[in-house]
């Protein structure tokens, strides 16, 4: 399945998305994109795999993939976090709905200051259709994608630190890998 992946490899995504230099430290190969995450995952800063996730998934896919690991995550967020994640659900379903449109607009209003605030603004910011200045803010979704979980992560306890990052990585490989399915069924 990998060979269907957006990006066949790692060199292929950096690519492609130039800011994911801004976001990691690794450098780029050619290997296969799951081996290459899954390379970082064993590395020395195994959170890189969250960012690579990050910009292999498609930006939609990523901002449920965020929301999906911070659900998990649910005892650790505060009620505001809780309500965020609520929303990101709601426009992750049906982005078109002009509600959840303006609740994620009014949303990201604030700047990011928890783990779904960021998961908010990488909605707002693939919404094209919102009044968010993406190019302002220099990065595109997959970076506060990234920065929500990483966030999401820290508050969780040293002890179980790896394996819920490694649970939330295998989560993004896949959705990468079930996303490149869906777009090789999309083709025929």
């Amino acid at each position: 399945m990998a060979n269907r992946l957006r990006f066949r490899t790692a060199r292929d995504l950096f690519s492609a998305c130039p800011a994911i230099a801004r976001d990691m430290k690794a450098t780029p190969t050619d290997q296969p994109s799951i081996e290459f995450c899954r390379a970082l995952l064993a590395g020395r800063v195994p959170e890189e795999a969250i960012t690579f996730c990050a910009y292999l998934l498609p930006e939609r896919a990523g901002v449920w993939w965020a929301h999906e690991c911070l659900n998990n995550l649910a005892e650790l967020l505060g009620d505001n976090d809780l309500e965020l994640l609520a929303l990101v659900h709601d426009w992750v379903g049906e982005p078109g709905n002009p509600d959840h449109r303006a609740a994620v607009a009014q949303a990201v209003e604030v700047p990011p200051a928890t783990p779904v605030s960021w998961i908010a603004l990488a909605a707002g910011w693939r919404d094209s259709n919102l009044a968010i200045d993406q190019a302002a803010a220099g990065f595109p979704a997959a970076h506060a994608v990234s920065a929500g979980i990483l966030a999401g992560l820290a508050r969780v306890s040293l002890a179980d630190r790896f394996a819920v990052l490694s649970a939330f990585v295998e989560m993004g490989i896949e959705m990468a890998e079930l996303e490149a399915q869906q777009q090789a069924a999309d083709a025929y």
